[in-house]
């Protein structure tokens, strides 16, 4: 606190500011500091389901799918494929198209670990996105 001598009135007492504000712009810059500026998290797409009475069309032929079952075979569009030849696969269906977009759809007693192996396989293999497929939404929900 600064103190002012003279003039009428006597003594006069006052906070002095200039402290404090340099404290508080501390204070906010540390808060700035310590808060996360951007979550991270699992980016999923989504395949939207065609409306109602359209064709299908070429774009949604050419949609790639590995899906999962319970007893952990993999296909890639319904063709069988193992584990280990995935990666192969994947970069030999990729090589000539400029959207490289796959979906895994997984059997719902499977546990996520094995979903998780063909996405991380899919990134491997140079895929840029990798999106999850559940039951509703195959279903249009």
């Amino acid at each position: 606190m600064g103190m002012a001598v003279g003039g009428s009135g006597g003594p006069k007492a006052d906070i002095n500011m200039t402290p404090m504000i340099d404290v508080l712009l501390v204070v906010i810059i540390i808060f700035m500091v310590i808060t996360p500026v951007t979550p991270k998290g699992l980016e999923a797409l989504v395949p939207q389901p065609p409306p109602p009475n359209q064709k299908q069309n070429l774009s949604d032929q050419r949609t790639v799918v590995i899906v999962i079952d319970k007893d952990h075979k993999m296909d890639i569009n319904g063709e069988p494929t193992s584990e280990d030849r995935l990666g192969e696969r994947l970069e030999q269906i990729f090589k000539t198209r400029a959207e490289r977009v796959v979906f895994v759809k997984g059997d719902p007693s499977l546990d996520f670990m094995w979903v998780g192996k063909a996405i991380d396989i899919a990134h491997g293999a140079g895929i840029d996105k990798v999106g999850l497929m559940t039951a509703k939404v195959e279903a249009g929900q």
